[in-house]
């Protein structure tokens, strides 16, 4: 992506990280409207992740283990009404194999499970490890079309609502994605959607560009736990 291609700088990318990745996602107790609300059902699921999660980290080939609860699910078409996700970040994506078997257990009832690899990212996600945090799931025809149109895009973030990260998680099996997007935004969920869509040229520029890569962004917004 060159300069020529469009009026926003591509970001400054940085190589694969060599780490693979698995994430969990489960559908709980998700709210009627955009706006998350507090649930006792979703605070025990939040239990056993925890629990779950303090196992994982005994084990030598995981490098962290992060889990996230839902703050708003915009009134999309397709949304996946995921209200809380484990990310797991392994020490090379082949060790995902292994430990995605210990996930699988009907404790969680995980309703995506998908290992996945990076292939390039932008800055860093992981620190400082607070704030609002953006999973978007991207429908695409292959994962290779989908990064190339996260590519397409990705300057406008940067340039225009300050985005100085995203790690972009490619499915390694078959997965109902062609990508999911893992952010950290630079502000509160609310803001940060309604900025975008108040900007004409994310309407002209970034749908544009997604729409020309059969592209379809489901965006859900969570808070680290």
């Amino acid at each position: 992506m060159g300069r020529k291609n469009t009026p926003y700088p591509p970001p400054r990318y940085q190589p694969a990280s060599p780490s693979g990745y698995i994430y969990l996602a489960l559908s709980v107790d998700p709210p009627r409207g955009p706006f998350v609300h507090s649930s006792s059902e979703r605070d025990h699921m939040l239990d056993r992740c925890f629990e779950r999660a303090q196992h994982l980290r005994t084990q030598p080939q995981v490098v962290s283990v992060r889990i996230f609860e839902a703050v708003l699910v915009p009134p999309l078409k397709q949304i996946p009404r995921y209200d809380v996700v484990m990310l797991v970040r392994t020490t090379t994506p082949q060790a995902t194999a292994h430990l995605a078997t210990q996930l699988t257990d009907p404790t969680l009832g995980a309703d995506l499970l998908m290992r996945a690899n990076n292939p390039t990212r932008i800055g860093d996600t992981e620190e400082p490890a607070q704030g609002t945090y953006l999973f978007n799931h991207f429908l695409a025809p292959d994962p290779h079309t989908a990064l190339q149109g996260w590519k397409s895009v990705a300057g406008w973030y940067t340039a225009k609502v300050g985005v100085d990260n995203s790690t972009p998680l490619h499915p390694v099996d078959q997965a109902p994605f062609a990508l999911v997007n893992y952010a950290r935004l630079p502000g509160r969920a609310l803001p940060f959607l309604a900025g975008q869509l108040a900007r004409p040229s994310f309407h002209r520029f970034v749908r544009a560009r997604l729409a020309q890569h059969q592209m379809v962004a489901l965006p859900v917004l969570y808070r680290p736990v």
